[in-house]
């Protein structure tokens, strides 16, 4: 379960580093269109706040993070694989984001997550 939980603290950590640094370029540089660049500040603050509440829920042993998790992984999955393909490929972003997919994927099923993060009806 340490495991489990580091990896989705580590995820909102650097969704979190993320959003500031994105929220410095987009004050410091000059985008070719300040509405589309506001537009993705948005969706990376509600994804940023989306993954922090997985992590925090993770840490409480709430069981409603495990749909949340594997969607936020499923996601991470498809942008790694976009990473690695097409003109402007970037393979160490898509092993970046692949890796610790596979591994969280990996670990909700396992039984010390399942047990903590089931919810007996």
């Amino acid at each position: 379960m340490l495991a489990f939980i580091v990896l989705l603290v580590a995820e909102a950590l650097l969704m979190i580093g993320l959003s500031a640094w994105f929220l410095f370029e987009l004050v410091a540089a000059t985008p070719a269109s300040f509405t589309s660049a506001l537009a993705i500040f948005v969706i990376l603050l509600i994804a940023t706040t989306f993954v922090t509440a997985l992590a925090l829920g993770a840490i409480r042993g709430r069981s409603w993070i495990r749909g949340g998790a594997v969607t936020w992984q499923l996601v991470q999955i498809a942008v790694a694989v976009g990473a690695f393909q097409g003109v402007f490929a970037q393979p160490a972003i898509g092993w970046f984001l692949l890796l610790p997919s596979l591994a969280v994927l990996g670990l909700l099923f396992t039984p010390a997550v399942a047990a903590v993060t089931r919810r007996e009806i």
